[in-house]
């Protein structure tokens, strides 16, 4: 770590006190774009990296609202602007008990250089709340959702911040908050992506993140001359990535055989086929019931509980090709990492957010694994969301065949920039610098172009 990382780490952990994650991401980006600071005085001279590092906007409210028996319960609620140089802020919404202002602020400094690299026109951002969807009726959700959005409409439009959905943030979730800002603004606008087809949303828009992932592993793959084909999968999570990763993962001849929730995790060595995948979006979309659940119904398959404090998580301690991390930040560290090289893991491709600890990513970076670091692999997601601002903006839906291919392409030249980029700065074959580097570039150009703002 060269001293100009180490000392703005230094101010970092000082003016952003108790926010770990959001010092990961900041470390990770910095030691990355170092080589690019030293060619490019400019950039250091007009303190870009500090600029993109302090947030545009942070939002912070009370979120007051009365469940089904008349009691009244007040959450947090949350927006982090983090930059707008290329376009609106761009960001998810994520409603878990989780959620703090570190973890967003985390979500929306990873988003800045991971909506760069679409090369589409959008800056980055992310937002949500401490509340917990999870068992709660659709009356009480509906009755937060319209609670959340009476004070998050005054910040966000279609031109300004355009949040999607994230972790407990669905279709039916973005349905409520659209609702009550169209109501609020008295007007019917793209402001929201992950909208119902009805309504104005985007086909492949709740497949993009799990496709994007598996296009991606497959462009690192292509890198060998190999493909999916034949590939024995693991991954982790059971909502929305982790079933359409499994989803286009067959798609590609290759075998899953683990999902997980936050309680244990599956191994089915048979492999989770169409069916049994079938079988897993009822469970967890319309029961909303537990994984475990899945070994009632296919005998063969065993159900192990994780311990969140054990050494290590035994999901990735299994014979496999590929890993495909799904769940949530920092479920792969050292010593799992060590365990999927063991196993013969050499693809791993990231579906969540910064899924793998710095010490974990050393492992894989050191061991030549094809590593595909979230910023890139999981950039699918916004990638759609991106295009259903496009067919909002024109209002004309797109086929899924087209958006399909859109998305292919963009995974593909994400791909291609990660490399391009790894290659041109003297790091052939790393993903993470390729990513961090390819999508700093765009983001400092603009921000040099437009003054100190």
């Amino acid at each position: 770590m060269s001293e100009y990382v180490k000392s703005l780490m230094a101010e970092v952990r000082a003016k952003h006190a108790a926010q770990p994650e959001f010092h990961q991401a900041v470390e990770e980006v910095a030691e990355s774009i170092d080589i690019v600071l030293d060619r490019h005085p400019e950039y250091r001279s007009a303190k870009i990296l500090e600029r993109i590092i302090e947030p545009e906007r942070v939002i912070i409210f009370r979120v007051p609202w009365i469940d089904d028996q008349g009691e009244v319960h007040i959450n947090i609620g949350y927006r982090i602007e983090m930059n707008s140089a290329i376009g609106p802020y761009k960001g998810g919404l994520r409603f878990h008990p989780s959620v703090n202002l570190g973890i967003l602020k985390f979500l929306a400094f990873e988003q800045v250089f991971k909506n760069s690299l679409t090369s589409l026109p959008m800056g980055g951002g992310k937002g949500g709340s401490d509340f917990d969807p999870k068992g709660k009726s659709d009356l009480k959700i509906m009755r937060f959702c319209h609670a959340f959005m009476s004070e998050l409409f005054r910040h966000i439009g279609p031109n300004t911040d355009v949040p999607a959905g994230d972790i407990g943030v669905g279709g039916r979730e973005i349905g409520y908050l659209f609702g009550l800002y169209k109501k609020l603004r008295n007007e019917f606008t793209g402001v929201l992506t992950g909208k119902g087809l009805n309504w104005g949303g985007s086909l492949i828009r709740p497949e993009a993140t799990g496709y994007g992932a598996v296009y991606f592993a497959a462009e690192m793959l292509g890198t060998k001359n190999e493909t999916l084909e034949g590939k024995t999968c693991l991954v982790s999570g059971s909502g929305n990535v982790a079933q359409y990763t499994t989803e286009k993962i067959l798609d590609l001849g290759g075998k899953v055989v683990t999902l997980s929730d936050s309680n244990g995790y599956i191994h089915d060595e048979e492999g989770i086929d169409r069916e049994k995948l079938a079988y897993v979006m009822e469970l967890k979309n319309v029961r909303r019931g537990r994984i475990k659940e899945y070994t009632d119904k296919y005998k063969n398959a065993v159900y192990t509980a994780i311990d969140a404090n054990a050494e290590f998580n035994p999901l990735w301690n299994h014979k496999a090709d590929c890993a495909f991390p799904s769940a949530t930040q920092n479920e792969i560290n050292a010593k799992d990492a060590q365990n999927l090289v063991k196993n013969g893991v050499y693809v791993v491709s990231e579906g969540a957010n910064m899924p793998t600890t710095p010490d974990g990513v050393e492992v894989l970076m050191d061991k030549k694994i094809l590593y595909g670091p979230g910023k890139a692999a999981n950039a699918g997601g916004v990638a759609v969301s991106g295009l259903e601002m496009s067919q909002n903006s024109q209002r004309l839906p797109w086929t899924r065949e087209e958006v399909d291919k859109r998305l292919q392409l963009i995974m593909k030249n994400i791909h291609g920039t990660c490399v391009e980029m790894a290659d041109r700065f003297g790091t052939p074959g790393n993903y993470v610098n390729g990513a961090n580097i390819g999508g700093f570039l765009k983001v400092a150009d603009s921000m040099i172009d437009q003054g100190v703002v």
